[in-house]
């Protein structure tokens, strides 16, 4: 985990922790923590339109013809700075899915959800993937 310097001490007066007042510690409203920064070279990401945590690379994307229940979304391999909540079963537009909502691990807005299982042999391609609604995210970085 990526912390800033009041995060990992730096700030604090050498001091051991145990002595440390409760009172010091800095409001965590403060504190802005990501789990992952995407290397620089990623010259396209996507970023949680919220609080503009990195979300994905443009390389991880398969597919931007999917439907949330906000609108269109983006299925990709692969996302950073997103927790994952427990799988239920969902009927969706293209049969019944086994499914996790995702969310950002920043500010906890929902952002879609990842497939954890397809019941369909045509919809196992899904699985371990990840669906980001466009309503919840913005392009950073090198978009012209």
């Amino acid at each position: 985990m990526l912390n800033c310097f009041r995060c990992d001490g730096s700030a604090w007066p050498a001091v051991s922790p145990e002595r440390r007042s409760p009172s010091a510690v800095p409001p965590i409203a403060m504190v802005k923590t990501f789990q992952a920064y995407l290397p620089p070279q990623c010259h396209r990401t996507y970023s949680c339109i919220h609080c503009r945590a990195h979300l994905a690379n443009h390389d991880e994307l398969i597919s931007k013809s999917f439907q949330g229940s906000q609108g269109r979304a983006y299925l990709f391999n692969s996302v950073v700075n997103v927790g994952c909540g427990p799988a239920e079963e969902r009927v969706l537009l293209t049969g019944l899915h086994a499914v996790a909502d995702i969310y950002c691990e920043c500010c906890k807005t929902t952002l879609g959800w990842k497939y954890e299982h397809a019941f369909e042999s045509s919809q196992k391609y899904k699985e371990g993937k990840f669906i980001i609604e466009l309503a919840h995210m913005i392009k950073e970085n090198g978009w012209d």
